[in-house]
């Protein structure tokens, strides 16, 4: 049998996985970098939503017991931040002005026209412009409170800017997996070549495809996993160093949501790589013998 298959066993050359699995390993720390790339992103994102202030201004003559229940109501809806409520009185807003404007604003001698003041931050899942009009409304039905303002502005920008952001995210992944499956598919193929014989020659001598592609499939299997852990070590080096030298990047780290997706590299990797070496496989089952050649 071997000399119809054109070389004895003994010279037939084996694949050599290395180049497989660090070019899977390439492939799947590219994507997984895309992916630490956008979470920062959202993260970012929710950061600057969660800064946009919210101020309601109090009407004059406000009891300090009426201000104390807002602040405790503020506290117990689900939509605040709770460490970003704050109340200030225009007292210490005139004085704060005055600071900053120095002794020339002191000598015009003006009325306070400033009103006391409470300010929050919303969640970022809440910074909706429909959300925070209905917020808005709600407040201003109060006696108390003479007006509410946000930067309604920012707030669209902000809205607007992260659907086009979505929208790009979603097709450049759609995009760079397709290539990151066949640049893996093809590198399986290659590596496969050299066994094409040994697989056809299993076939002729009576072993059903299962039988023949079950010890391919869990080596590659195992394949992917070194390939992603490989990976993902590799984006834990340079996530660690990117926030040595960019203290900042640490506020934007969600380790549940890193965690999700290196799991689902490992989960990538396990299924690029079994999938594609069953295919490749399969497909030299199907070839005729002079094909192979």
């Amino acid at each position: 049998m071997s000399d119809l298959l054109g070389k004895p066993p003994t010279k037939r050359a084996k694949p050599n996985y290395f180049y497989s699995i660090v070019s899977m390993a390439l492939v799947l720390f590219l994507l997984g970098f895309f992916g630490l790339v956008l979470l920062q992103t959202q993260q970012l994102i929710e950061i600057f939503k969660e800064r946009v202030n919210v101020l309601i201004e109090i009407e004059p003559g406000t009891d300090s017991l009426t201000i104390t229940t807002l602040l405790n109501d503020l506290k117990m809806v689900a939509y605040t931040k709770k460490k970003s409520i704050n109340y200030t009185s225009k007292e210490a807003a005139i004085k704060s002005l005055q600071e900053d404007f120095g002794e020339e604003f002191m000598a015009l001698d003006l009325p306070n026209p400033l009103y006391d003041v409470v300010t929050f931050n919303v969640k970022a899942e809440y910074m909706k412009s429909d959300l925070l009009s209905q917020i808005k409304k709600n407040f201003k039905t109060k006696d108390y409170v003479n007006d509410v303002y946000y930067q309604e502005g920012l707030v669209n920008m902000i809205a607007k800017n992260v659907k086009k952001l979505g929208w790009f995210a979603l097709g450049f992944s759609g995009l760079f997996l397709i290539v990151a499956v066949t640049l893996i598919h093809n590198t399986i193929r290659l590596a496969l070549y050299a066994n094409r014989f040994l697989i056809k020659n299993m076939e002729l001598v009576g072993a059903s495809w299962g039988f023949i592609s079950r010890p391919y499939i869990q080596k590659s299997v195992w394949h992917g996993i070194l390939s992603a852990l490989l990976a993902i070590a590799a984006l834990v080096l340079v996530l660690l160093l990117a926030q040595r030298e960019i203290v900042e990047l640490q506020a934007l780290q969600n380790l549940p949501k890193s965690l999700l997706l290196f799991g689902g590299l490992l989960l990538l990797g396990i299924l690029i790589s079994g999938v594609s070496t069953w295919f490749v496989i399969n497909k030299y089952l199907k070839m005729r013998l002079d094909d192979l050649y």
